[in-house]
């Protein structure tokens, strides 16, 4: 190895460890890492800046504004009351609803914002009904990673992932779209059987539930209609953006723009809203993953993978399913999918069809998520709520539940991969 080979892995390896092992905040361990690179004379200015993949934040950026302003309707605490009224209070096909809603609307927002969104609800209702809250936190922390795994914008890994390869919205809905449905379907089902006992409720605590208003939840009806119409329009937009020959970025940033214009909301409350240390935090580890790419060290461990599977297709499209997703579950699948971008990429460069192999990462890095409880920023997230309402979810008993639930997820995504591409 180079001494630029060196310095570059020995950077590389020092900011992994403070971003995973959390002793620095990863925004500064990111941004620290990038820094001694440009210091170092390993990336020129110009040359870092070039690393930085812009249409991801973009994405990022766009919905998170987005969001910032659609919430301030009401629009989203309508639906979960809505969904247990219509479920009938009945504690199981509540359950089932908040499963579905959290999925849902953590394949078009940001996880975090939606388990921020529906975790109070759950907690309001689960009390209203005097039933133990932890089956609805622990199934909602699932059902928000496999319904990020879904499409394009659900879960970062994803926007990283689509913005690299070229991939749409819709490449993702036929891919990690519909093994994430199967998985999703298999996964209520084996959560019937784990919890059906533990769901039993008093006719008079599912009458407390079916009096709510949901019409008092919306603050703000001009908004709502502004916001459902959005929605819309943000979806049909992610969809067709390939066709319209448009970067995803722009449909994000152009619904965020409309929004601060017709909203009627405080532009600098909802700017105040974006998780700017996250942003950062991207541009910083495009940065030291950048590095790495530009010293030959990513052009090298492609070439040994496709070594040891001996450039089977099948085989390397199983190693990233298996490696990703046991990686993910115990430490942030970002930076992880940030290295495996390029090393793909370079893979392909050998006369491999890569294809397969993106969609075994997405599913890897993102289902992987499910194995433990600090795999994902939700999981964390939510459990952080339930522990502060005094229930508490300890890693050893989200570990028993959600690591097999995470396996099992992973086997159906080889299967459907096999099937898929064989």
């Amino acid at each position: 190895m180079t001494i630029q080979q060196i310095i570059a892995v020995v950077i590389f390896i020092v900011t992994m460890t403070a971003i995973m092992t959390e002793k620095v905040h990863r925004t500064v361990a990111a941004m620290t890492g990038a820094i001694l690179l440009l210091v170092t004379g390993i990336l020129s200015l110009d040359t870092a800046i070039g690393y930085v993949d812009v249409n991801t934040l973009g994405v990022l950026v766009g919905m998170m504004l987005f969001v910032g302003i659609v919430k301030n309707s009401g629009i989203f605490e309508y639906i979960a009351i809505k969904a247990a009224k219509l479920a009938k209070g009945r504690p199981w096909p509540i359950m089932v609803a908040f499963i579905v809603i959290t999925a849902v609307l953590s394949a078009f927002l940001d996880n975090v914002t939606t388990v921020l969104l529906v975790g109070p609800m759950t907690l309001a209702i689960t009390k209203m009904l005097n039933v133990n809250p932890i089956p609805y936190i622990m199934t909602q922390i699932m059902a928000s990673n496999i319904g990020g795994t879904a499409t394009l914008i659900g879960d970062p890994p994803n926007i990283m992932i689509g913005s690299a390869a070229d991939l749409g919205f819709g490449d993702f809905l036929l891919n990690t779209g519909m093994a994430s449905i199967i998985v999703l379907i298999i996964s209520i089902l084996c959560y019937y059987v784990l919890y059906r006992k533990q769901l039993i409720v008093d006719e008079a605590n599912i009458k407390k539930v079916m009096a709510l208003d949901e019409k008092k939840s919306i603050v703000n009806p001009a908004l709502m209609k502004k916001s459902i119409l959005m929605l819309c329009l943000v979806a049909l937009g992610f969809i067709l953006h390939s066709q319209l020959h448009l970067e995803s970025c722009y449909i994000s940033l152009s619904a965020a723009c409309i929004m601060l214009l017709i909203g009627k909301q405080d532009p600098e409350e909802i700017i105040a809203t974006v998780e700017w240390s996250t942003i950062l935090f991207f541009i910083g580890l495009f940065v030291v993953v950048g590095g790495l790419e530009q010293v030959g060290i990513i052009d090298s461990l492609a070439h040994g993978l496709v070594d040891i599977t001996g450039g089977n297709m099948l085989i390397t499209m199983m190693a990233i399913l298996w490696i990703a997703a046991i990686v993910s579950a115990f430490l942030d699948n970002i930076p992880f999918v940030a290295t495996l971008i390029p090393l793909i990429i370079t893979i392909g460069k050998t006369g491999m069809d890569i294809t397969p192999l993106w969609w075994a990462l997405s599913l890897g890095a993102c289902l992987g998520g499910n194995g433990t409880l600090i795999g994902a920023s939700a999981n964390v997230v939510l459990s952080g709520i339930s522990n502060k309402a005094g229930h508490k979810i300890t890693f050893a008993s989200y570990f028993k539940v959600g690591f097999p639930m995470m396996i099992l997820s992973i086997i159906i995504s080889s299967i459907f991969l096999l099937i898929r591409f064989a």
